[in-house]
């Protein structure tokens, strides 16, 4: 690890200390939360089909509705069961000349989405077989892959249950 690196972590590591005594408080503590779920995530694709193909017939996100986007006519407004109630949605913009986005401020860094760790081996072969690359595991991390779906989306699958991360129970 270089000094900078050094430092930045240095740093990094007082103020998450800092943010932990100021805001965390123990689950006995913490008030319950006001939200239900996530209802949706809506993300914009480039291709409806490409995308089906991708999330329902790679991943094995079951497409469970597909309707017009009320508030553009003539865009696609999909759906996908990402398990436990939760659906990934996509649009698509025909007409509005989108570009590919690029990793800035207030954009999705990525989405980690717990699979079971069956599906997490079959998923890993289906990748290979079709020649899309992904990073991990590694950094000491067995349960997580990171790759891209055909517009660029870094999908993370984790073979960790829900609320768990690195073996740990995440808000315990």
């Amino acid at each position: 690890m270089s000094t900078v690196e050094a430092d930045r972590s240095a740093k990094s590591a007082a103020l998450r200390e800092k943010w932990h005594k100021k805001y965390m408080r123990t689950a006995a503590d913490r008030p319950p939360s006001s939200a239900r779920g996530v209802h949706h995530m809506a993300l914009i694709c480039s291709d409806v089909e490409q995308t089906i193909q991708f999330y329902q017939e790679l991943l094995g996100f079951p497409l469970v509705e597909l309707m017009e986007n009320r508030d553009y006519k003539g865009s696609t407004h999909l759906f996908f069961d990402i398990g436990n109630d939760n659906l990934l949605a996509f649009f698509d913009f025909p007409g509005l000349g989108l570009q590919p986005g690029v990793e800035s401020l207030g954009s999705v860094q990525h989405i980690a989405i717990s699979v079971y760790p069956e599906s997490f081996e079959s998923i890993k072969a289906r990748l290979e077989e079709r020649g899309i690359t992904y990073l991990g595991p590694d950094r000491g991390v067995t349960t997580s892959i990171y790759f891209k779906d055909p517009d660029g989306i870094q999908i993370e699958l984790i073979s960790e249950p829900l609320r768990i991360m690195d073996g740990r129970g995440l808000g315990v």
